[in-house]
């Protein structure tokens, strides 16, 4: 009875509670965080994704709603919403973020389901009419780009009807079809000059190479994860990027103008990471342990299969080369390391024309950033780069268009190269007109171009996909979280983003586009058909006329001048500026390593082939690859961890060149005897060193100049020296390079002679004179007839009979 009583009471407690939170409910919108979330909202499908004059004149939307709470929904229904059409370039995003207010033209509420439970979902459709008639519609009369909100309402338990979630989209009409009571279609305006449109489509992913692994003739590569084999094969990143290019590829008796609009742009990183695939690999087993065991990659099918039908892409299509690796190309300028810069921005062209067999556009630099500072302008117009493709923000003064939206308008001499401007809002909010060839002016190099891109169409375009990030020249005012809004949503953005320009002529906007999606582009194969096809929809319509990129970056530039602008965003994003004291100063050693290296016609690894990972090392850790997100933590460790492990390297090579120490006290012959020394090499090539003596002041030793190591041997040699003293001498050696870099770790000879110096010649001097005075002093008694006491013991016979036969022996000579 106390417990029945018992749960009586919590019953009671439990609906007194509820009913305390009906208000709460009621009210609750699906834009407030801190109300409970009941419903989750996903568009799966708009058909027909852009209006033409042909299409359906019924607008049907298909979604899914999910029970994400703790209660059931009941009378869960649904209705289509409109807005007024977007009249400036910003609000193309901005508009996404309206009050539901602000869609006034509403539908009727269509039944989902009578009651969804915790978990579970339900499927819909609903169809409404575009033109006004008989019935609902969203009251369309004009072409234009339309935000749209899908709006679910339902009722959860302990609660009343309200709005649980909502799904919101742009829809391009570039025309509309007959409709009941209204049987004309209406079409853009004719007058509109059709906008120049030119695609580009990256192919990049992130470095994956392991770091301080020198090259080799038969070693394997080794690659941090095998993800990379994933993303080459079937249905994987990589491959339905370059299945959607298949789509659209020149072909017989087909259109190729869209074709003709693409230029597929590589990152040499990822077509030569593959390439190596391609002939096996290994995989740590634990990234996080690089020094760890491997086991056998898996990739190298995907790899060799992913390349052909690149390379038959390349063959027939524009092909342009990233920065390596996606470098950030103003960390590389403020690393000034000529070895590295070379290697970032003169060697991607010649990989990707090698790896593929093509002949890629050269002169072009397009930095993952959109934005650069003066100085990486310099570095780019100092190797050859004629043309930088940036953000329109990125750049200001007399050569840029201010968006009339904003009446932002910049000084040129506002402005200083190389530094971050306006703070955090001002910059990143002062919006340029898209595709504006301009020619820098007297804050910059005078010889650099600048090719603009359109930020509001790059912004939707990289929210297409899996994992989007959100650009470093999107303005912070309509940044927000992209992945809350379904991947078909995104889709529906960024088609409606493309076909703004197009639809919205003005005097002071010019007729041309450069769509720019992110390098590390996740868009899938249906996708980036649609894309695709949605530049041949806008052409088919007279709303664009397909432009390849070559001819954009050869158009005659606007004469004014400009001012690059490194936008706040860029910098926050950037790679951080501890990384550029210790690269450069592993570039710089790299580099002296390359000079003293000597590639030698029977070896089969060369100078180049040995060092050239270790830089591409250096170049991976200043990538911007995975620096978009809130927490770039992962990529700061990655990136250190390059960094490390190529010092590691470096220190090692530096080490393999050596003198090897004799080991107790060498002892020369005499005075000048040579010493005798051996150097060892273990690295896979010849180098030229020279021998650093530190000689005593007892000794002279002569330098013997530059010589040459074989590869992965020894060599002795003999060291001409003289010693004036017979004392045990201590002679430091140490190999350096030709240009005077040590070598390995020096090393010490102690050295005694036999000879004796200057004792020794005062010792033979007064030998000499003893011998001298007794000789003469003998003479001097024989010639007096004295006996010499030396001959006292012999006979006077004897010693005549000498005498007789001396003095015949000198006869017999004189004969």
């Amino acid at each position: 009875m106390t417990g029945g009583l018992f749960r009586l009471i919590t019953a009671v407690l439990t609906i007194l509670g509820s009913v305390a939170l009906l208000p709460a409910v009621a009210q609750a919108q699906p834009d407030d965080t801190s109300a409970p979330k009941f419903l989750k909202l996903t568009l799966d499908a708009v058909a027909p994704g852009t209006v033409t004059t042909s299409s359906d004149p019924v607008l049907t939307v298909s979604g899914t709603v999910t029970n994400i709470g703790d209660r059931v929904v009941d009378d869960v229904s649904v209705r289509i919403q409109r807005a007024a059409p977007v009249l400036s370039p910003s609000g193309l995003r901005s508009s996404l973020r309206l009050d539901q207010v602000n869609y006034d033209v509403t539908g009727p509420f269509e039944d989902v389901t009578p009651q969804l439970s915790p978990g579970q979902r339900k499927q819909f459709s609903v169809r409404i009419a575009l033109r006004g008639g008989d019935g609902a519609s969203l009251g369309i009369t004009d072409p234009g780009v339309y935000p749209l909100l899908l709006n679910v309402n339902g009722e959860p338990a302990y609660g009343s009807q309200a709005r649980l979630d909502d799904a919101r989209f742009l829809l391009p009409v570039l025309g509309l079809p007959p409709a009941d009571g209204d049987p004309a279609p209406v079409a853009a305006p004719p007058e509109a000059t059709p906008v120049a449109t030119t695609v580009i489509w990256p192919l990049a992913d992130r470095p994956r190479m392991v770091a301080g692994k020198p090259g080799s003739v038969n070693g394997q590569v080794e690659l941090l994860d095998d993800e990379l084999a994933a993303s080459l094969g079937k249905g994987g990143r990589l491959e339905q990027l370059v299945a959607a290019l298949e789509a659209v590829a020149p072909a017989p008796g087909k259109d190729n103008a869209v074709a003709g609009s693409v230029c597929i742009a590589i990152d040499p990183d990822l077509v030569s990471t593959a390439q190596t695939m391609t002939r096996g690999y290994r995989v740590l087993a634990s990234p996080s342990d690089p020094e760890g065991a491997t086991r056998e990659g898996t990739g190298a099918a995907n790899a060799q299969a992913w390349l052909d039908r690149l390379r038959a892409l390349a063959g027939s299509m524009c092909t342009v080369a990233l920065p390596y690796a996606q470098v950030d190309v103003t960390a590389l300028a403020a690393v000034n390391e000529p070895g590295l810069s070379a290697r970032a921005l003169h060697a991607p062209a010649d990989v990707v024309d090698a790896i593929l067999g093509t002949r890629s556009l050269r002169g072009v630099s397009l930095p993952d950033s959109g934005s650069i500072d003066h100085a990486a302008g310099q570095l780019l117009r100092e190797y050859g780069y004629g043309t930088a493709v940036l953000a329109g923000s990125a750049v200001s003064g007399e050569g840029s268009v201010t968006d009339p939206e904003t009446a932002l308008t910049s000084t040129p001499s506002t402005f200083v190269p190389g530094t971050v401007v306006g703070g955090e809002q001002a910059a990143p909010d002062v919006v340029r007109v898209p595709d504006v060839s301009v020619e820098a002016g007297p804050n910059t190099d005078p010889a650099l171009r600048v090719t603009t891109f359109d930020i509001w169409s790059a912004t939707a375009l990289a929210a297409v996909g899996s994992n989007p990030p959100t650009p470093s020249f999107t303005p912070s005012k309509v940044r927000f979280d992209v992945t809350n809004d379904s991947r078909a949503a995104r889709l529906q953005d960024a088609l409606g983003a493309m076909a703004w320009t197009a639809l919205n002529p003005a005097p002071d906007r010019p007729r041309s586009q450069l769509l720019m999606p992110p390098q590390q582009w996740g868009a899938s194969r249906e996708e980036g058909v649609a894309l695709l096809k949605q530049v041949e929809l806008l052409a088919r319509n007279q709303l664009a006329q397909p432009r390849p990129f070559a001819e954009l970056v050869a158009q005659e530039p606007d004469p004014r001048p400009f001012t690059l602008e490194y936008l706040p965003s860029a910098a926050q994003d950037a790679a951080p500026e501890h990384l550029v004291v210790p690269v450069r100063d592993q570039g710089a050693r790299i580099t002296e390593m390359m000079r003293a290296l000597v590639e030698l016609p029977e070896a089969e690894l060369t100078p180049l082939a040995f060092l050239t990972p270790a830089r591409e090392d250096l170049l991976r850790a200043l990538s911007l690859s995975d620096r978009r997100g809130e927490d770039d933590t992962l990529a700061d460790l990655h990136a250190d961890r390059r960094v490390d492990q190529v010092t590691r390297e470096i220190d090692t090579v530096f080490a393999s060149v050596s003198v090897l120490p004799p080991g107790g006290v060498y002892t020369l012959a005499s005075e000048q005897s040579p010493l005798l020394l051996v150097a060892r090499n273990d690295l896979p090539v010849a180098i030229r060193v020279n021998f650093r003596i530190s000689a005593p002041s007892e000794t002279n030793i002569t330098d013997i100049g530059e010589q040459l190591l074989p590869p992965n041997g020894t060599r002795s040699f003999q060291i001409p020296t003289e010693v004036s003293d017979s004392r045990k001498l201590v002679i430091p050696i140490a190999l350096t390079t030709p240009d005077g870099i040590t070598l390995g770790e020096p090393t010490s000879v102690s050295v005694r002679s036999n000879a004796y110096g200057q004792a020794l010649a005062i010792i033979t001097a007064c030998a000499a004179i003893l011998l001298l005075l007794l000789a003469g002093r003998r003479l001097w008694r024989r010639f007096r007839g004295r006996p010499d006491p030396a001959d006292e013991g012999f006979a006077p016979e004897t010693v005549e009979r000498a005498g007789r036969l001396r003095r015949a022996r000198q006869r017999l000579r004189r004969q």
